[in-house]
């Protein structure tokens, strides 16, 4: 009976169809198939999206213009930005299920990996290619060597981190060992040295912005180098999600990367200033031209690429590093870590 009433059911919507498309081509009323898809779209819910960043700054341009011009809305995705503060805590979001994706440095997902995760995260968009913090000294210094930080203090990153990682990265390529030619304080809190430094520690300090030029607007400091430019191309930050998430929601990541694509594709056809005032509501307290001015020193370094696709070069260079930090016992495989497909699709 329940067969029968499938069957029945089925037959009138195929008659009333019908009868609807003989009603449109009486009336002239021609549907087209964008319009189909058009209207399919309208009647979907949007799909609800919980994306975890590592932090929240002008570092991350591109995202935050995705989200005020409507990208994302456009992809029919709700999203809900939250702020992990940390790298670990970004991670533990993502593998707990708090969050569907993880916005971070792609060293978390070599730990996780070399731990023996099955589960593990992957990371499946590059939206950094430099270091995003700068070397800011007491005194301003156009003439700045490396070799100046022997015997001096600088406020530093977390052992493991990427910050303090590319750091350490830099002096050994300049033949400075970081435990024997300075001393490199590492237990002051992430957003704390600019204030710390401002208080009279440290003769130096590595900054994110926006502490970098808050603290040379206060006349606290000035930056003196940036170690996104002696480091060269580094995979400093990615979207990441768990391999189980990727393997049943292919849809839903390959329209957050279109969004992406398309954040990116404006910052980089954009001036700094547009992209300062597109950007500004996520940074209230910050003033226009202070973002005005981080965002052109991040242009002036090729901070963002022109695509979102993570390189296997950039891969091994990542691994380069976190060897020489003594933070990787074994390589891991490009292949497990990364997939290129959403990106590559995403910049056609």
């Amino acid at each position: 009976m329940k067969k029968q009433l499938l069957t029945s059911l089925f037959a009138f919507l195929l008659v009333f169809s019908l009868c609807m498309g003989c009603s449109k081509a009486e009336t002239g009323d021609k549907t087209t198939a964008s319009d189909s898809l058009e209207v399919s779209s309208q009647k979907t819910s949007p799909v609800k999206i919980t994306l975890n960043e590592v932090a929240h700054s002008v570092f991350y341009a591109p995202l935050y213009v995705a989200i005020e011009k409507g990208y994302f809305k456009d992809e029919n995705i709700d999203l809900t930005l939250v702020t992990g503060f940390g790298a670990d805590k970004t991670m533990t979001a993502v593998i707990s299920g708090e969050a569907d994706i993880g916005f971070m440095g792609s060293e978390a997902s070599v730990y996780m990996y070399s731990e023996g995760a099955s589960d593990y995260v992957v990371n499946f968009a590059q939206l950094t290619q430099r270091a995003g913090n700068f070397l800011v000294a007491r005194q301003d210094n156009e003439h700045f060597q490396w070799a100046d930080l022997k015997g001096k203090t600088v406020l530093g990153g977390r052992k493991g981190g990427m910050p303090e990682m590319v750091f350490e990265y830099i002096l050994k390529e300049n033949g400075i060992d970081p435990e024997k030619d300075l001393t490199i304080i590492q237990n002051i809190d992430f957003g704390s040295t600019a204030p710390a430094f401002a208080d009279g520690r440290g003769d130096f300090t590595i900054e994110f912005e926006p502490g970098a030029t808050s603290l040379e607007s206060e006349g606290k400091g000035h930056v003196i180098a940036s170690l996104g430019k002696d480091s060269g191309y580094v995979p400093y930050t990615a979207f990441s999600a768990k391999k189980s998430y990727l393997k049943e929601n292919p849809d839903v990541i390959q329209r957050f990367t279109n969004a992406l694509q398309k954040g990116m594709d404006y910052v980089r056809s954009h001036s700094p200033s547009e992209t300062a005032s597109v950007i500004k509501p996520q940074f209230p307290e910050t003033t226009l031209e202070m973002i005005t001015t981080i965002v052109t020193r991040y242009y002036e370094q090729d901070t963002w690429k022109s695509n979102l696709i993570f390189e296997e070069r950039s891969f091994d260079l990542l691994q380069d590093i976190l060897e020489s930090a003594g933070e990787l016992e074994k390589r891991t495989p490009y292949k497990d870590l990364i997939t290129t497909e959403f990106a590559e699709n995403a910049a056609k």
